[in-house]
């Protein structure tokens, strides 16, 4: 008698799931296990959590949506709230298991935590299946030690000599050990939550693969909202400019794979443009970023990054705060941080503005800002997040924040996330400093480089 652990980590899904397809293949029987880290929550030096209220609760919804899953299939989910080092020793002895089922990690943390357990457990064997990207780490034409810098030298070569593997079904049955019953999702409060911040979390969108796939099949066959994304994929507001499936690969409740098979069809069926290249794009985007964290390791969290190059910031504090809460008096910026804060979500140009102004007018080391989306994001992607942010540092032109809303129309998405401004016209609610807006903060500093863009927002007709 084989007895399997399926370890669920950021693979919270049936679907396309290599991990749990060969553990129901090659096990007599099953416990499937999900294991929240507690140091996942600790508060950081820099004066914030490392995850947040909001990337909690999108974790519990679609935990709780694998749990629900699982149960229908006769399957039940062990949830741990402490780490999965205290632990998977009490089910190993209990239940006898001898394999241990999981997806493949690369970054250090989850590495060592990896490592840890091994150590603990010499006797049980590990199985680990790569599922975290497009391509397949050994289907591409490079070793990770060779990914090119640039995406462009990476993405024509990925895109005409690898394929993305072909779907995983989804199990039908899942042997679990007789008498094993879900345990309840831990209280927020083990996690130093208070009934306040959780009950005030209110993450953009619902955790689970359930969600996942509702809004796969929206964005695509239902609205054909595709079919534009390439032209609204810049705005910042409200829910279809953008597909919204970076939350739920960041969690794996779609896999990229889903993602690419639903592109495909709908070229076949909708309509095959800029979109759905673009799209595709975004996806190999971010199997760029995951083989080239891969490449770099732990130089791509140091201030010096992986080009060991020196920036004297000036680590203002104050200001590091203001930003933090979106009081910089700049009203693209703070609206983009308000509704992170709030949400746990910002749009990519929010992302590019609001980086681009940290790093290069604030001038404060990159990797604080870094770690402040890391704990507020609920699409948070260790590579995407922290190589966006290096390349903010080291390799992106500046972005001029003031240009930007004017550029984007903003007006209207600044009005809804700052309501000192939300009685402002067009033209006031862009430059609130130059009139007379005493509840709305005074900017840090007006830098002369921005004065052609405020410029031609003062000559806009309202």
């Amino acid at each position: 008698m084989k007895t399997g652990l399926v370890w669920f980590k950021n693979d919270l899904r049936l679907h396309d799931n290599e991990v749990l397809t060969k553990a129901v293949q090659e096990c007599d029987e099953l416990i499937f296990c999900y294991a929240i880290e507690k140091s996942n929550f600790k508060k950081l030096d820099l004066g914030f959590r490392k995850c947040d209220v909001n990337r909690f609760k999108f974790m519990q919804q679609s935990v709780m949506d694998l749990q629900n899953h699982l149960d229908k299939l006769g399957g039940h989910l062990l949830i741990g709230s402490d780490s999965a080092v205290q632990l998977f020793p009490e089910l190993v002895e209990k239940y006898d298991i001898s394999d241990i089922y999981a997806e493949d990690e690369y970054a250090s943390e989850e590495l060592n935590l990896i490592k840890t357990i091994q150590n603990i457990l010499p006797s049980v064997n590990f199985h680990f299946y790569w599922g975290k990207t497009l391509y397949h780490k050994d289907d591409i034409p490079f070793s990770i030690s060779d990914i090119p810098l640039s995406g462009k030298a990476y993405r024509i070569p990925a895109g005409k000599e690898s394929e993305p593997r072909k779907t995983f079904k989804t199990p039908t049955e899942l042997k679990s050990v007789k008498k094993v019953k879900s345990t309840k999702f831990p209280s927020y409060k083990i996690f130093d939550f208070t009934k306040k911040e959780y009950d005030a979390a209110q993450p953009l969108l619902e955790g689970g693969e359930t969600k996942a796939l509702d809004r796969l099949q929206y964005y695509t066959f239902k609205s054909e909202l595709l079919t534009g994304y390439r032209w609204t994929r810049n705005r910042s507001q409200g829910l279809d400019y953008s597909s919204k499936f970076s939350p739920y690969l960041a969690l794996g409740c779609i896999s990229p794979r889903e993602i690419f098979e639903t592109v495909k069809e709908y070229e076949n069926k909708i309509k095959k443009n800029q979109s759905t290249w673009w799209l595709i794009f975004e996806l190999v985007w971010r199997d760029f970023f995951t083989f080239k964290g891969m490449k770099f390791g732990d130089e791509i969290f140091k201030t010096k990054g992986y080009k060991h190059k020196e920036i004297p910031f000036d680590n203002n504090q104050k200001n590091f705060e203001k930003w933090c809460h979106g009081r910089t008096g700049i009203p693209f910026v703070d609206a983009h941080m308000r509704q992170l804060n709030e949400t746990g979500y910002m749009s990519n140009r929010g992302r590019v503005n609001c980086a681009s102004y940290f790093v290069h007018d604030l001038n404060i080391d990159w990797t604080w800002g870094a770690a402040y989306f890391e704990s507020k994001l609920i699409d948070y992607d260790v590579s995407s997040n922290w190589m966006n942010w290096h390349m903010q540092a080291f390799e992106i032109y500046y972005t001029n924040p003031i240009h930007q809303s004017n550029k984007y129309k903003a007006q209207d998405f600044i009005r809804e996330w700052i309501p000192e401004l939300k009685d402002c016209n067009d033209l006031e609610v862009l430059i609130p400093w130059e009139y007379d807006i005493p509840k709305y903060p005074k900017p840090i500093e007006i830098f002369s480089k921005w004065e052609r863009a405020i410029n031609l927002i003062k000559k806009l007709k309202i």
